[in-house]
C-alpha cells in the first residue's frame, strides 16, 4: 500500500474535521512548492510566481478542513469569511523540504 493510500492521522492537526479534504489539499500544496527562484516548481504553473493560485487554494482548503476549530477560535463565525491567507502547511513542508517519492512523481504529472 502506498504512503498516500492510507491515513493514520500522523501530522494532521487535532481540529481537522474533514480528513480527506485536508489530505488532498496538502498534496496540492506539496506539489506547488516554491522553486527557490520565486516561482512555482509545478510544471502546470510554468512561469507563475509563487505562491501560485493552486497553492493559495490549497491553503484555503486546509483551513476549511479545520472549520470547526476555526469557528471556535473566532467566536462561532464562519471560518472562510475571515480567511487570513496565512499558510497552514506545516513549517517543515513550507521550508522547501524535499518531497517524498510519491509526491515528486505526482508533481511531475
Amino acid at each position: 500500500m502506498s504512503e498516500t493510500s492510507h491515513n493514520d492521522g500522523a501530522g494532521r492537526p487535532d481540529g481537522v474535521i474533514d480528513p480527506m479534504l485536508w489530505r488532498l489539499a496538502l498534496g496540492v500544496a506539496d506539489a506547488h512548492e516554491p522553486d527557490g527562484e520565486g516561482g512555482c516548481r509545478n510544471l502546470l504553473c510554468a512561469g507563475e510566481a509563487w505562491p501560485c493560485p493552486p497553492w493559495n487554494n490549497a491553503q484555503r482548503a486546509l483551513q476549511i478542513a479545520q472549520a470547526e476549530a476555526a469557528a471556535e477560535a473566532t467566536g462561532g463565525t464562519a471560518p472562510h469569511s475571515g480567511w487570513s491567507g496565512a499558510p497552514v502547511v506545516p513549517t517543515a513542508r513550507r521550508a522547501g523540504a524535499a518531497p517524498r517519492q510519491s509526491e515528486a512523481t505526482a508533481s511531475a504529472a
